[in-house]
């Protein structure tokens, strides 16, 4: 007797010590593994291109290129990104508005032609503005940047080897 209550007692602690996770948690399921990651809101995503924007502004005007062409991939990358985690967003739906601009911006940093880069900025800008409006989200206005939205960063800066001296 005193056999079968040690067994019955390590057949309890065995299985309660096994995995007890869900079914669909022990197949590997991605999607269930994804659903309590986090997910960064449609405005997290607009921030960080608000921000690649401004960026990409003072690097056009100051006719660094590399840094230029940089800050618009870093657009394109958000913009693909919303594709990818807000796909369920109605405003998602609208932003291949976005491309014939982007396209345009691309093709005046590849020219590294200032008055191009000008204009297809400026219509980038406008491109962001009627978006904004198409998705009733009208009251959040872009504009051309007057001032760069980090101080310590040198837009006019082309050659990485300089060193930075304190002052």
């Amino acid at each position: 007797m005193l056999k079968y209550l040690c067994l019955f007692i390590m057949l309890l602690i065995f299985t309660s010590c096994s995995n007890s996770n869900k079914p669909e948690e022990q197949t590997g399921n991605p999607e269930t593994k994804q659903a309590g990651a986090y997910k960064p809101g449609f405005g997290e995503f607009m921030t960080y291109i608000q921000i690649h924007h401004a960026k990409l502004w003072f690097a056009g005007k100051n006719q660094n290129w590399k840094l230029a062409e940089f800050e618009l991939d870093e657009i394109t990358e958000i913009v693909e990104a919303i594709k990818t985690y807000q796909k369920e967003r109605e405003e998602t739906k609208v932003l291949q508005i976005l491309d014939p601009a982007i396209d345009s911006v691309k093709n005046a940093i590849q020219k590294q032609s200032p008055k191009l880069f000008i204009q297809s900025f400026t219509d980038l800008t406008n491109t962001c503005n009627t978006c904004h409006h198409a998705v009733k989200f009208e009251f959040n206005v872009v504009k051309i940047p007057d001032t760069p939205p980090f101080s310590n960063q040198d837009f006019t800066l082309n050659d990485t080897s300089r060193k930075v001296q304190f002052k």
